[in-house]
């Protein structure tokens, strides 16, 4: 499978780009543990164009990363194509590696985002959403690709017209998440529109599969059954980043990975939580790592006193000394199969 030059090879794994999830320090995990392609977290246009520290932040890619999609989001054409400027010239603006790929959200569902027209918002005015992203098409050099849903509900479910008309305005692949923005996170995701994508013979660009791939049995069946080029995994990765490892190891082998022993997920997880100190402070990057720790070790019998203190203790040392309590104390517990990251 190729975005532009890039070769991801035969049934790549990528993680999505998550808000509060996807950062730095999250996106170097996954990498090492066999994401072909990372995301940052979404940036807002607007953000960017008025110089938001914050936003520009979040562009900051790492060699280690590549190759790397940064992702805009907005609804205001002129702001989308300035901020898919900006994107373009990362390493010059933010510093780093840059991007590989850019990448527009019209799939976020939140109200504070859809609500205003952006993210999966844009699925109610589908003529605007292929003039963003035709204007951004040609404002850039990067390949663009886009992230979105099979509508905004049951009964506008455009997506196979959708994925065809932003192909024919220069987009290279499309990602397309099996829910409308009505669902949000609820229900399962519904592969067989993703699969009515893949199978117009007039898509001639990947289609990456999104939604609900939370080991690899799922994922073989989304490649086989549905033809996917790609996968796209999301909430199934919080906590859980050598997710990527053991869906590669099915999809190779067809043998089901052993569980990731309790004493190498607290070594996981102390260097997650070192990197995330390093690169957001200590605390945003205590703040920001909760939503991780909570899940590094799901299925460990008589663990909620413990997740409570390591979830909401401040204190870098404290929390250092909770996770080499843990190692100690279910060092012998066997734990369940990967199904317990299921959401």
């Amino acid at each position: 499978m190729r975005i532009g030059n890039l070769d991801f090879g035969r049934e790549p794994l990528f993680l999505a780009p998550m808000e509060d999830v996807t950062d730095v320090s999250f996106r170097v995990l996954c990498k090492e543990q066999g994401a072909a392609m990372v995301y940052t977290e979404f940036v807002p246009s607007d953000g960017l164009i008025r110089d938001a520290d914050k936003a520009i932040a979040k562009m900051r890619t790492l060699p280690q990363e590549a190759p790397v999609g940064i992702q805009i989001y907005g609804h205001i054409p002129e702001s989308m194509v300035d901020a898919a400027r900006m994107a373009d010239r990362a390493a010059e603006i933010a510093g780093g590696h840059g991007a590989d790929v850019i990448d527009i959200n019209f799939g976020c569902p939140v109200s504070k985002i859809a609500g205003r027209g952006a993210g999966s918002g844009m699925m109610r005015e589908p003529d605007k959403m292929v003039a963003i992203t035709k204007a951004v098409v040609e404002a850039v050099n990067k390949p663009v690709t886009v992230k979105t849903r099979l509508g905004w509900d049951e009964s506008s479910k455009i997506i196979v017209d959708l994925a065809e008309r932003l192909q024919d305005v220069g987009i290279q692949a499309i990602t397309i998440h099996g829910r409308t923005r009505q669902q949000m996170y609820k229900g399962s995701a519904d592969w067989t529109l993703i699969g009515e994508v893949k199978a117009n013979p007039r898509m001639r660009i990947p289609v990456i599969g999104n939604g609900d791939i939370t080991d690899g049995p799922k994922a073989r069946e989304a490649f086989s059954r549905y033809g996917v080029d790609a996968i796209m995994i999301g909430r199934a990765s919080f906590g859980h980043p050598w997710i990527f490892k053991e869906i590669r190891q099915y999809l190779d082998t067809g043998i089901p990975a052993a569980p990731m022993p309790v004493a190498e997920r607290v070594a996981l997880a102390k260097r997650h939580f070192d990197l995330s100190l390093h690169y957001k402070g200590e605390k945003r990057g205590i703040f920001e790592m909760r939503r991780h720790l909570s899940c590094y070790f799901k299925g460990l019998p008589d663990f909620k006193s413990t997740r409570m203190r390591l979830v909401t203790s401040t204190d870098p040392e404290e929390i250092r000394s909770i996770l080499d309590y843990i190692a100690l104390t279910w060092a012998d517990v066997p734990l369940e199969a990967s199904s317990v990251y299921d959401i």
